[in-house]
């Protein structure tokens, strides 16, 4: 089937006015022939969400702050564009018959709800919110092999992965390699990071991303979400993922094979790639994307990450091989740390004491039940506060 041929997708955008729900916009703005805008939401933002839904024209919107639901009710009323309110809405509204694909861009835990409602209601999933599977993983990849439902990564590294496993389905994966640009941070030990600023930490080299992300890239904590969620995504044990920091960020993820093959996938660091990819697959559609050049690279370095000084990603790996609710932990005390991080009430290396107390104290579940995730991260959340103050 030539991409002439592909049927156009309808598509919902979970936190649209943020950094992945702007850029999914573009890429769906540059192909209207591929895809609709059938859903947008956002938290706070009512003001772009508006202006989003003026200029794309969606079915349904969801403002979860309800404090907003008036201005945007009233705002897109001539339209004819429905307006819904709360985070029940949004976990409601992507089980609309007229959603194809549901494109989860919220940042932490709050994502988790609606994916299980979309997934329950058998939408394909592309997956910008790693936080759902760090946090319920097993619940979660379960729930989608009983819907036959796919998750397609928009994760610039498992979509790597997953674009080297095109055509090798069939062949077993040795090992994967996970980059990490290593952060504004890099190559810096403790004693210099015990006083540095928010400011400094949300400059990142490569990416332009939202704020908690950025500091989890910062201290690591990121890579070690990754790790949980690629394990998950691919079917992996904790010993096949490798993390190593890539300063250029030109080399996105690799995968090793049991022959010893390596395939890699490589691009300069635009997220519209892997988002197009995941809302287009399985097709290549045309992109004006920047092309990268060897030559304007000559040289692509590798280091191991430094996991004495940056403890989230040895926390992280703790958390996997434990297994049970622990990821769920560490995701809680990590979004709490952030939080107070950017609110100057810890400072940067703090952030890891708060996560790495969280696990000693809070009580280990083996096989949880969607309840008990919501327990833990609630139980997780209050435990960290008591830390910080």
């Amino acid at each position: 089937m030539s991409t002439e041929e592909i049927v156009k997708k309808r598509i919902a955008i979970l936190g649209s006015t943020g950094s992945i729900g702007t850029q999914a916009l573009e890429v769906i703005e540059a192909h209207p022939e591929h895809f609709e805008v059938e859903v947008l939401t956002a938290g706070n933002n009512c003001e772009l969400l508006i202006r989003q839904a003026l200029r794309y024209l969606p079915n349904a919107v969801v403002i979860c702050n309800e404090d907003h639901y008036e201005r945007v009710k009233e705002a897109l009323d001539p339209k004819d564009i429905k307006v819904y309110c709360g985070e029940n809405a949004m976990a409601s509204v992507v089980q609309m018959d007229s959603i194809d694909l549901v494109l989860t861009a919220l940042v932490g835990y709050t994502g988790l709800k609606p994916t299980i409602r979309a997934i329950e209601a058998g939408k394909t999933i592309a997956l910008a919110n790693k936080e759902t599977l760090v946090v319920a993983g097993e619940l979660i990849t379960r729930l989608a092999e009983e819907k036959g439902v796919n998750i397609y990564p928009i994760d610039s590294e498992h979509s790597a992965i997953f674009q080297c496993l095109a055509g090798e389905f069939h062949n077993p994966i040795e090992k994967i390699v996970l980059t990490a640009s290593g952060g504004p941070f890099r190559g810096r030990k403790a004693g210099d990071l015990a006083d540095v600023t928010k400011a400094q930490a949300l400059k990142h080299p490569n990416w332009e991303m939202g704020a908690k992300i950025t500091i989890d890239s910062a201290s690591l904590m990121n890579k070690g979400l990754e790790v949980i969620e690629a394990k998950w995504l691919f079917g992996l044990d904790a010993d096949q993922v490798e993390v190593i920091v890539h300063p250029q960020s030109i080399i996105h993820s690799i995968v090793q094979f049991r022959d010893g093959s390596m395939k890699a996938q490589m691009g300069l660091p635009d997220m519209k790639l892997p988002i197009q990819y995941a809302i287009g697959y399985p097709y290549r559609l045309p992109s004006d994307f920047p092309r990268f050049s060897f030559l304007d690279y000559p040289s692509l370095t590798f280091e191991q990450p430094d996991t004495k000084t940056f403890r989230n990603l040895a926390l992280a790996f703790e958390a996997l091989n434990q297994g049970g609710n622990m990821p769920c932990v560490l995701n809680a005390a990590n979004e709490i740390a952030v939080d107070a991080f950017l609110k100057d009430r810890i400072r940067f290396l703090e952030m890891s004491s708060v996560v790495e107390r969280c696990l000693e104290k809070i009580d280990y579940i083996k096989i949880p039940s969607y309840e008990d995730y919501v327990e833990t991260d609630k139980v997780t959340r209050k435990k960290a506060l008591e830390f910080i103050q």
